[in-house]
């Protein structure tokens, strides 16, 4: 997608409709596309108390697939968000925003990690 379609996609088509399940899925697919002309759009909607606690979910696991240093920074600022949905989403976000900055071949490598601490 190019800058103008996926700005025209959250700003005309997706993140205005009436339906909650649409806007959801339009974070959704704006994470997936991990570009950066999605990030104001996405904050904004994460900035939103008003919108439903799914969209704003949404919102910040897309800008954790974004990962740039200021979509770090706004997933730090909803961390204590009231909404547990919002704030718990943030700290997967960060936690994806670390792994998508990093050299790590493999996202959860738990058991390589536990495997390092026994010895």
């Amino acid at each position: 997608m190019q800058l103008v379609e996926i700005d025209v996609f959250h700003n005309f088509v997706g993140f205005e409709d009436s339906s909650v399940l649409f806007r959801h899925e339009v974070a959704y697919v704006l994470g997936q596309l991990s570009h950066t002309a999605s990030e104001a759009a996405l904050t904004a909607r994460l900035q939103d108390t008003n919108e439903h606690p799914i969209v704003r979910h949404e919102c910040a696991e897309a800008l954790g697939a974004i990962a740039t240093d200021s979509c770090m920074n706004t997933l730090k600022d909803y961390l204590n968000d009231p909404e547990p949905l919002v704030s718990e989403s943030c700290e997967v976000a960060l936690d994806m925003c670390d792994y998508s900055n990093s050299d790590e071949f493999q996202y959860a490598n738990a058991l390589q990690h536990v495997e390092e601490n026994v010895d």
